[in-house]
């Protein structure tokens, strides 16, 4: 019943003015209500309900202890061998008492440094058997730690897992700042709400500050983060590791290696309001010290980024297509009437047409300024039709572009090819829709159907995704082609699009290919469009596509086994059964 009675709601919603609609999914409250009821009718499938979610946590914690035992009884983490203590420094005083509470027992601090605008006080001292000082500014506090100590920063009122500085401790042996996953701890003491991350990724720091509780920093980059601090007026953790990021090189010309621990090493008690404080000051360190525009949206907690198009390069969008002519209308008309970046070609892209309505408005379209049409007259294989019309491009920035999409947003490619100019990004991605308003592409995560698969498939639109993942701007080891942009230049480098892949995975091939090189690649938000999924080619139902999808597959899993296995843009605590950034069930996991 309640199925059928959501289905009512939707349709209805469907019928509102847009406006109207725009305003309703502005209160927090009402998108969140929506999303929920979804879930509970069914309709919003597979995600777990609050009840199981602790419950399937629950499992988690119980399997992290075992394995962290195993990894401590094996040495391997055995701090006694370490010769360097490590120093705490904690930032403010509310709730401090929980904070001391989880380091007393802890044997290897060697003191602790309180960041408060209060003197020292007799209670605080109190609450702490060992070596304690007090100081005003994060930047005298770095001061205050011995030479050669490591440093733990840690916001007041989180607890440490009691295992949590020695992994730390190992892993700065190799590296020089150092995170984990973390969760919530509520007043009777439950563990729940796991915030599981990937592996560094700036860019995802950039927009939502997500690493913003305990972390770990090596002792060679102290005299650094007590000059950083004092020059912003740090007053987070978030700004730490942003400030040391951009200044990366700083020290033997090396960039700053950021680890993550994938344990839930750090228990808060204070939710997301570390991240909610640190947004704005992160932007204003961006703004500082970069060249990007940023602005900050408190509602979802979220930083937005325009990187600069300072010369407005050429960029060739290339449109493959075979027949189809209502769909390329639709495409291209839509990319001519409402796209603001001005300096683009439009190369289409005839794959053997036959239908007299497609080729005449092909002839028609191709007398706008714009656009040029070629011919491909061979068998149909996307590698080979997209290296073709590269060939023939005149822009150094290339955009692969399915017949199939329609632009919602008109700054879709100047947010896109912004971040195509960076010098450290290869591969752009656009967040892509079904004609419904669900959530076609948002990335491509490694090891999905023991393949790849997009991040948060069919989330409505209006969801923030995982961590606010989906409205977050930031890096995916591979972004598809159905609207992808890139330099020129890196994509002659790796030799274009693979052509033994006619179909499937060329993209994500491609992708990889350019991470090889040392490029990230990045899933850019604000870039909208709609994508009617395989419309003109239709579905792989027939034997002979079957074979060769299959053929496309065990070539990825052969060639791409590694980071198939361990996407660094995925959590390996999250399942790959389904692509909604659920806990791992029970049976996904090994022996452990």
């Amino acid at each position: 019943m309640k199925k059928y009675a959501m289905l009512t709601v939707k349709g209805a919603v469907g019928l509102l003015p847009k406006t109207f609609k725009q305003k309703l999914k502005k209160n927090s409250a009402l998108t969140a209500l929506y999303s929920r009821s979804l879930h509970k009718s069914g309709l919003f499938y597979g995600l777990p309900s609050k009840k199981k979610a602790l419950a399937m946590y629950s499992y988690y914690l119980k399997r992290q202890e075992i394995l962290l035992a195993q990894l401590l009884r094996a040495g391997s983490l055995n701090l006694q061998e370490e010769s360097n203590l490590i120093s705490v420094i904690i930032l403010g005083e509310e709730k401090l008492k929980y904070t001391l509470a989880s380091l007393n027992h802890i044997d290897h601090v060697n003191r602790i440094i309180i960041v408060s605008n209060n003197g020292p006080s007799t209670t605080i001292n109190q609450l702490y058997n060992g070596e304690l000082c007090v100081t005003s500014t994060l930047s005298d506090a770095f001061l205050k730690v011995i030479n050669n100590e490591h440093v733990l920063l840690i916001n007041s009122g989180e607890q440490l897992h009691k295992a949590a500085l020695t992994l730390f401790q190992r892993k700065l042996k190799n590296s020089d700042v150092v995170y984990s996953d973390t969760d919530n701890k509520d007043s009777k003491g439950q563990l729940h709400s796991p915030r599981f991350f990937p592996d560094w990724d700036a860019d995802l720091h950039f927009t939502t500050a997500y690493v913003n509780t305990a972390v770990a920093l090596n002792s060679k980059w102290l005299k650094l983060c007590s000059s950083l601090c004092e020059a912003d007026n740090v007053r987070t953790i978030a700004q730490v590791v942003l400030l040391l990021w951009l200044k990366k090189g700083t020290l033997n010309d090396s960039a700053l290696k950021v680890e993550h621990l994938p344990f839930t090493l750090v228990h808060s008690s204070h939710g997301d309001e570390h991240q909610k404080r640190a947004l704005p000051f992160v932007a204003e360190s961006l703004r500082k010290h970069s060249v990007t525009e940023v602005t900050t949206n408190e509602t979802p907690g979220l930083n937005v980024l325009m990187w600069p198009v300072t010369q407005s390069p050429l960029v060739s969008l290339i449109i493959p297509t075979k027949d189809a002519w209502q769909l390329v209308k639709a495409c291209i008309e839509s990319i001519l009437e409402k796209t603001r970046y001005g300096n683009y070609e439009i190369l289409l892209i005839d794959n053997g047409s036959t239908e007299q309505e497609s080729l005449a408005y092909f002839e028609q379209i191709a007398r706008h300024p714009k656009v040029r049409l070629l011919k491909y007259d061979h068998p149909f294989n996307y590698s080979a039709i997209n290296n073709f019309g590269v060939k023939q491009a005149k822009g150094n920035v290339i955009g692969l572009i399915n017949n199939d999409i329609e632009v919602i947003s008109g700054d879709w490619l100047t947010y896109m090819v912004g971040h195509a100019l960076r010098k450290d990004i290869g591969c752009v991605g656009a967040k892509l829709y079904y004609s419904d308003d669900r959530v076609q592409h948002a990335g491509v995560v490694m090891g999905y159907g023991g393949g790849a698969g997009h991040a948060h498939k069919y989330f409505p639109r209006f969801h923030v995704g995982y961590l606010n993942r989906l409205v977050a701007t930031h890096r995916f080891s591979a972004v598809t082609a159905a609207c992808l942009i890139v330099e020129r230049d890196l994509f002659d480098k790796v030799g274009g699009l693979n052509e033994s892949l006619a179909v499937a995975f060329n993209d994500v091939d491609f992708c990889l290919r350019i991470r090889e090189l040392g490029y990230s690649n990045l899933y850019c938000a604000e870039a909208e469009l709609y994508h009617h999924e395989s419309v003109s080619r239709g579905l792989d139902v027939t034997p002979e596509k079957a074979a060769r999808f299959n053929s496309e597959l065990a070539y990825l899993q052969d060639t791409w086994a590694s980071v198939i296995k361990a996407d660094p843009a995925y959590s390996p605590n999250l399942t790959l059964r389904r692509e909604n950034f659920s806990f791992k069930q029970k049976n996904e996991y090994g022996n452990t």
